[in-house]
């Protein structure tokens, strides 16, 4: 698909070129219009044996523009897998609506069609604005002006909860049936999280919704991995595809997604994409949060301060290497027997050495306390539990520690905890403590952690 003159990508020019069929019918919301979610849940539902029947449409999670970007070329973007050696590319027709996340009137409208039956997500660890113990943030202004809204009958829809709850007021009002909500996030056992928090939101509300919520609403928790990262300069006009694309995506060659839950009004046959559909989700979103993600954030605490600036750059360090390489070691320990990491490992160390996708250590360094919580503490939590020596994991929480000590401004909403902890007479405990009570309170651990900083 080469032309000497790239035209404006649409699905007109598709059709011309006798490559796409009519947009399927939008039956999946999507929240978080963004590059992951384009070159993971898109990419697999047009992939799907039965995609002509699933189409998507996708809300950003903050303002209008990329939405109006895709709708001027007809929802349609480039896919770049980017291998070490060369680049394949696609054009994935899945998304058939791009709409404004302030778009409340579309998405209540859709959240009472009973064809509609899956709600997927792409939210940051701190996108859903709920507390530690999973309720919502009724300190944040926004969740407060959403759920008074709610309550009022009006649609709340500032935050990601808020939107949930609109979707599911609408379609409790609109006897549209049951629906699935897929968490398509790092956070452990995701749906769980997003069940706990949605229900405790749709009871604060009132009026019958969190039993309707109970009764109606299935939550599904997923693992997903691909490494997607932003690419400002990514390119606008992909000529070797003969289009003038203004959504480029770049992405790996790599792609998973597993999943467990019930789907109560259907759901596409993204099994016959590569998805994989199990009972028990714990062994293999663990396996990837602690592997992928625990080594990403690794390489981004310890990588920067050495002056490297990407990914590929840092697994090539050997201090680092040797970090991340000790690191998996301790965490496959806390995996249950038979979950395949050997594997696993080798091809994370091919992924992250690829020098074409550029994935920068400062994005990943962003919002690390939480991203600690989840990645390190878990492994080190564990591993103390099981009466072994968490020094690998010490290591992690030292370079962790030297780094927020150091970048004081690097972006993260504990930053207020994080200054007062490193500010206390004893930070190494303070800064513990924000992450995992039970680890500052193990003096062998925070023993080790004192001697691995520096």
């Amino acid at each position: 698909m080469s032309a000497i003159s790239p035209v404006s990508l649409s699905r007109d020019e598709l059709r011309r070129r006798g490559s796409e069929s009519d947009p399927a019918p939008a039956r999946i919301i999507h929240l978080g219009l963004g590059h992951f979610f384009r070159a993971h849940q898109a990419w697999y539902t047009a992939h799907a044996a039965d995609a002509d029947g699933w189409g998507i449409a996708a809300f950003t999670g903050r303002g209008p523009k990329l939405a109006a970007e895709l709708t001027e070329q007809d929802c349609l973007f480039t896919l770049v897998e980017r291998g070490a050696a060369a680049d394949r590319l696609e054009v994935v027709t899945s998304v058939v609506e791009a709409r404004s996340g302030s778009d409340v009137h579309r998405l209540v409208e859709m959240a009472a069609d009973p064809a509609v039956a899956i709600v997927t997500l792409t939210v940051t660890e701190n996108g859903y604005r709920l507390t530690a113990e999973g309720a919502p943030d009724l300190d944040d202004a926004d969740v407060l002006a959403d759920r008074d809204d709610l309550r009022s009958g009006g649609w709340g829809a500032r935050t990601v909860l808020g939107r949930l709850l609109c979707i599911l007021a609408a379609r409790r009002a609109a006897e549209a049936g049951p629906i699935a909500i897929v968490s398509c996030d790092n956070i452990p056992r995701n749906g769980v999280f997003v069940e706990r928090g949605v229900t405790a939101f749709a009871r604060d509300i009132g009026a019958g919704l969190a039993e309707w919520v109970d009764r109606n609403v299935s939550f599904v928790s997923t693992s997903v991995d691909r490494i997607t990262p932003h690419i400002p300069d990514a390119p606008q006009a992909v000529a070797d595809a003969g289009w003038i694309d203004r959504s480029t995506v770049i992405t790996e060659p790599f792609a998973d997604w597993v999943l467990a839950g019930e789907f109560p009004a259907g759901r596409p046959a993204w099994e016959t994409a590569g998805a994989r559909f199990v009972d028990d989700i714990e062994s293999w979103e663990n396996r990837k949060l602690w592997l992928l993600n625990g080594a990403h954030t690794i390489l981004a605490v310890a990588g920067l301060p050495r002056g490297l600036l990407t990914v590929a750059e840092a697994i090539a360090d050997p201090t680092c290497r040797a970090l991340v390489e000790d690191f998996w070691d301790e965490a496959v320990q806390c995996l249950p027997a038979g979950t395949e990491h050997v594997r696993y490992r080798d091809q994370l160390v091919e992924r992250f050495s690829n020098p074409r996708i550029v994935h920068q250590l400062t994005q990943i360094a962003a919002d690390t306390t939480v991203k600690v919580q989840f990645r390190f503490a878990s492994v080190a939590e564990r591993t103390v539990a099981a009466g072994r020596r968490a020094f690998c994991s010490a290591r992690a929480f030292g370079a962790w520690i030297d780094w927020v000590v150091a970048r004081p401004t690097s972006p993260d909403p504990r930053a207020d905890d994080i200054a007062e902890a490193a500010a206390s007479d004893d930070p190494v405990v303070a800064l513990i403590r924000i992450v995992s009570p039970s680890l500052a309170a193990s003096e062998p651990f925070v023993s080790e952690v004192r001697a691995a900083r520096g």
